[in-house]
Parts: C-alpha cells; structure tokens; sequence
C-alpha cells in the first residue's frame, strides 16, 4: 500500500503521531508491502511575528496533551523555544530542511524529520534556525556543504510552496493527515491523531474487497 503522510515538523500532534507510523513502518500488516512518502503541509508558514508569553504557555499547554496522548517526551517550560525571547514560530524552514534531506538523501528522510521534532520538542532547541537544521543533517549523513546551498536555494524555496499547495489541493486543513493510494487516487486514512490499533483498523477497512 502506498501511503502519503502530511505533517509538519513543528506540529505536536504530528510529533505524537509518529509512535503510530514508527510502529506501522515496523509491522505494516495489512498494508504490506508499505511505501510511505512524507509531504510536507505547512502548519505556520511565513509567521514573522514574535510569539507573544501568553500565546507560548497556551501552545505548552496543547503539548501537555499531546504527551498525555502519545507518551512522547516534551521538555519542561521554560526550557523550550517556545518560552525563548522574541521566538518566531515559522515552519517553513523546518519544513524546508525536511524537503531538501528527502531530495538529497531521500531514504534519510523520515529519520531526519523525526531528528527535528526530537530537537524542537523534547530538547527545546529553536528549529527555525539554519544551523540547527543543518547540525540535523549532518547527524543523518548529510554533509552541510551540501546541505545548506540546496536549503537556501530559490529551488527548494519553491519545492516547499508546492509541497503546500499539494496539501491545500488534497483538501488537507490540519495535521497529520495520513492518505491512501487507492485505485490511483488519495483517500483520507486519518486526520489527527489515532492510535496504531485505531490507525490498523482503518488501514484494514481500506484492503478489505468491497
């Protein structure tokens, strides 16, 4: 079965999800054989404003839950991003770093966004930053020399937008959203989180002879 995970490598929710799709990738069952292709569907894009301290202990509060969910560790406030001065909660160069591993290295793909939600979430490190991302990349293989022309390229400027609009045309409006190959055409598997008994009941219902 061929499958298409919209996320976001800053979206808590798709930081929870990744438990269910480790452990899918790991016994696809039903889904057998199993090609997951990651694309990226821009949760803040382009944001240029400073999160203002109430907006941040809000969103903390958002991550509260998806720990509670998903047993994912999150760091503690106020050793996160999220409570740094002055922090810019864009995804799109996050986004962006996960676009130019899957065109320079694209079976380090999945591990490298899973590298960034780590470091965003449990290590409270600022994954907007190009430094960080490209230390990312090099933890996966991806030498910086390589990595950082191609992420600040106009081309894979460009390769994000698309990748956006690709979700927008899909009709996807929250993440994660997790779509199915079927008959040449995607269909919603999930949207939001699920666990991976309720995401293998879906999947199942989905091979199942109609």
């Amino acid at each position: 079965m061929n499958l298409i995970y919209v996320a976001d490598p800053m979206c808590s929710w798709c930081y929870g999800f990744g438990k269910t799709v480790d452990a899918l990738l790991a016994q696809p069952g039903d889904a057998a054989p199993l090609q997951l292709a990651l694309v990226m569907g821009g949760l803040r894009p382009y944001t240029v404003e400073p999160l203002a301290p109430q907006r941040a202990a809000e969103i903390f509060g958002h991550w509260q839950h998806v720990h509670e969910a998903s047993g994912q560790p999150f760091a503690p406030a106020p050793h996160t991003a999220l409570h740094e001065p002055g922090f810019v909660y864009d995804t799109e160069p996050a986004s962006r770093a996960t676009l130019t591993v899957r065109t320079l290295a694209p079976r380090q793909v999945w591990r490298y966004f899973k590298a960034v939600q780590q470091a965003f979430y449990a290590e409270g490190r600022n994954v907007t930053r190009p430094d960080v991302l490209a230390e990312l990349a090099e933890r996966q293989g991806v030498p910086r020399s390589e990595f950082a022309p191609a992420f600040a390229s106009e081309a894979m400027r460009e390769a994000t937008r698309q990748d956006f609009a690709q979700s927008q045309s899909w009709g996807i409006r929250g993440f994660p959203a997790l779509l199915a190959e079927h008959a040449g055409q995607p269909h919603l598997v999930s949207h939001g989180y699920v666990d991976i008994d309720g995401l293998r009941e879906r999947l199942a219902a989905l091979a199942a002879p109609h």
